[in-house]
């Protein structure tokens, strides 16, 4: 088994953990939220490339804009 095949799982959790902060009320949990959003993003496209699962990358680009997004408006309200 390739160590690349076993990515997914801290993705999932990654990305769960992510929205879970993302929805506190706490701007400091929000903004670690968008961070952890984008390396989960990191996590899910190191194991699409691995099984060559295209649109899951063309999607995990995408989030990670939005999530970068995210951090920009986090940081820029009190």
């Amino acid at each position: 088994m390739d160590i690349l095949d076993i990515v997914q799982w801290p993705a999932f959790a990654a990305s769960l953990a992510a929205a879970y902060l993302v929805g506190s009320s706490a701007k400091g949990r929000r903004n670690a939220g968008f961070w952890v959003f984008l390396l989960s993003n990191l996590l899910w496209v190191a194991w699409g490339v691995h099984t060559q699962a295209w649109a899951l990358i063309a999607l995990q680009v995408g989030l990670a804009a939005l999530n970068v997004r995210g951090l920009f408006k986090t940081e820029t309200t009190s």
